[in-house]
């Protein structure tokens, strides 16, 4: 008889897994956590209930996470982790020579154990990297305290249930900000827009409260069902604006290994939102007016 892993994230819609042999299950101080060899997608993570991710697909979503931000920044030297106890984002992060220090703050240890024993094929050695700085701790309150600075923070966070529900507050963000570099970005999940459309609108509207520019972009995660991923951004630039042949450059000196994913080409395509997404954004902040004082100095120059 099969098992399967059913996932009901979403009201009247689901989604199973075959289960072909459970090689962890057991609860943390936090969430229920299970890993599974799937007819599919290979070892699966799943927390209450959720699949995080999967050895068949998580290189879309890693990596749209990490190289996209770095590439568009152009010098990321400190990165900040929040959440990623799979290590899927800290892997793909030091795949850059040019970051020096990798800082992760993941809440749950037990995902972080379980991680390293079942699915090095997402995490390789980078809990091992000299420049990995892991913290079991609580992200938000992370951010609230250190006296450090980042050029790059990734939040990567589950849905907004249970102990994740303040990675999406409008403190949080705050600190965030408080600990970004000039030029610094952030980038976080959002969610399907297809199913979480409210989710994306509300971050955007407080990011725009926040940064100077902010938007999303998009990746296709076959276990993230519905469609396409929204992957939100903010800064004090704009990362749409960056000339093209730079990234390029950037990438050919980048020389990364292995990536299934991410190319300079479907970086800027990415920014390109199909109608039904682009609808749920909010209107882009208007550009402060300039007074007449200065448009008067403005005429003497």
């Amino acid at each position: 008889m099969t098992t399967w892993f059913n996932e009901t994230l979403y009201t009247g819609f689901r989604q199973s897994h075959e289960i072909k042999k459970v090689l962890f299950e057991g609860k943390s101080k936090y969430q229920k956590v299970v890993v599974f060899e799937s007819g599919r997608f290979g070892r699966v993570l799943g927390l209450d209930g959720v699949v995080q991710c999967t050895e068949g697909d998580e290189f879309v979503y890693h990596e749209m996470l990490t190289h996209l931000p770095i590439m568009a920044h152009g010098n990321v030297k400190s990165v900040l982790i929040i959440g990623g106890g799979d290590g899927g984002i800290l892997e793909e992060v030091l795949k850059h020579k040019s970051v020096k220090r990798a800082t992760m703050v993941e809440i749950d240890d037990v995902v972080i154990n379980v991680s390293k024993k079942y699915l090095t094929k997402i995490c390789g050695k980078a809990f091992q990297d000299k420049r990995t700085n892991l913290i079991v701790g609580d992200g938000a309150k992370w951010v609230a305290e250190t006296d450090e600075r980042y050029d790059l923070i990734i939040v990567d966070r589950p849905d907004p249930i249970g102990p994740a529900t303040v990675l999406f507050s409008r403190e949080f963000y705050k600190n965030c900000q408080r600990v970004m570099k000039p030029g610094a970005i952030l980038v976080a999940q959002n969610g399907v827009p297809h199913m979480q459309g409210p989710e994306l609108t509300d971050a955007v509207k407080l990011f725009q409260k926040i940064w100077a520019h902010s938007g999303t972009y998009l990746a296709v995660v076959p276990t993230y069902v519905c469609g396409f991923m929204s992957l939100t951004w903010a800064s004090d630039r704009d990362i749409t604006d960056v000339d093209p042949r730079k990234v390029f450059q950037r990438f050919a000196k980048a020389n990364l290994k292995g990536l299934n994913y991410y190319n300079p080409e479907l970086h800027f395509g990415a920014f390109a939102l199909p109608n039904f997404v682009a609808r749920l954004l909010p209107a882009p902040k208007a550009a402060p007016k300039r007074t007449a004082k200065k448009k008067a100095a403005k005429k003497k120059r």
